[in-house]
């Protein structure tokens, strides 16, 4: 019984007291400074929601132009594809102009991760694209090279442009290094899907550069972000699967017809990990 009066006086008590809204001044400097760091986080939300479906829309085009891309080791017209790949690829690259317009005034760290899974994807494309047209791996400057972008000038804070201004976007380092380490796996289908089609020396080609790629990342080991040691297992597991089919083609080419090399090589292929699957 005293519990339950104890109970009730304890309500009486709350539904008399004022409400906390009543006892708010609409003038008070606190609620005004208050108002102002909503709309400022409110702003900032927005424009990292925006970037983040930039990203997704640059993810898709990027995808797109690696499945394009793949399809040199099975056409007689090589540089149609390519030519092909660079017209997507600059479609990607006014994507990246709506990033950088974004950016614009703004601390790039603040948003990194809303695009950063697009500028990786990207960079995984364009590195696949130079490296069938040139068989080198292209630079970090030569990518960002590309990322200059004409604007109409909106006056962002104390920027001002008479006309037009000029926008860069940089790529960083790490989001190169993790484009390039998911580049391996692209080279590794690449290397499989040559094999099928008849191709006995792309595969050697793909061994050497991958070593490369490998020997570079195996300098950075545990010393660079933990993003880039992550993928060092995947670039491994790509490594050997080219090794393995060089292997193959040097011993026991001369054993398998090369009708059945698409059918050996093929099957090797559908026993991929998922890891490297969704890569």
């Amino acid at each position: 019984m005293f519990l339950a009066d104890e109970g009730c006086a304890r309500k009486r008590k709350t539904e008399v007291g004022p409400k906390s809204e009543d006892c708010m001044n609409p003038d008070s400097a606190v609620i005004a400074a208050f108002k102002v760091f909503q709309q400022e986080l409110d702003t900032k939300h927005d424009k990292y929601e925006r970037l983040v479906k930039i990203s997704r829309d640059v993810t898709i085009e990027s995808k797109r132009t690696i499945f394009l891309l793949h399809r040199v080791t099975s056409v007689p017209d090589v540089e149609e594809i390519l030519n092909e790949a660079d017209v997507k690829l600059d479609s990607v690259r006014q994507k990246i102009g709506q990033i950088a317009e974004e950016l614009r005034g703004e601390d790039l760290h603040q948003f990194h991760r809303a695009f950063t899974p697009g500028i990786q994807e990207y960079v995984e494309a364009v590195s696949f694209h130079h490296f069938i047209r040139h068989r080198t791996l292209v630079s970090l400057e030569e990518i960002n090279a590309r990322l200059v972008f004409m604007r109409e000038n909106k006056g962002v804070g104390e920027v001002t442009c008479p006309g037009q201004c000029v926008l860069t976007f940089q790529i960083t380092p790490t989001d190169y290094l993790l484009g390039v380490a998911d580049l391996t796996g692209e080279l590794m289908r690449m290397c499989i899907s040559s094999v099928g089609n008849g191709d006995m020396d792309t595969p050697f080609q793909l061994g050497g550069f991958l070593r490369e790629i490998h020997d570079g990342f195996s300098y950075i080991g545990n010393t660079g972000p933990y993003e880039v040691s992550k993928k060092l297992h995947t670039l491994r597991q790509s490594l050997g699967k080219v090794e393995d089919a060089c292997y193959t083609l040097r011993v026991r080419g001369s054993e398998i017809p090369k009708h059945m090399l698409a059918d050996v090589f093929s099957s090797r292929a559908a026993h991929l990990d998922p890891d490297d699957a969704m890569a």
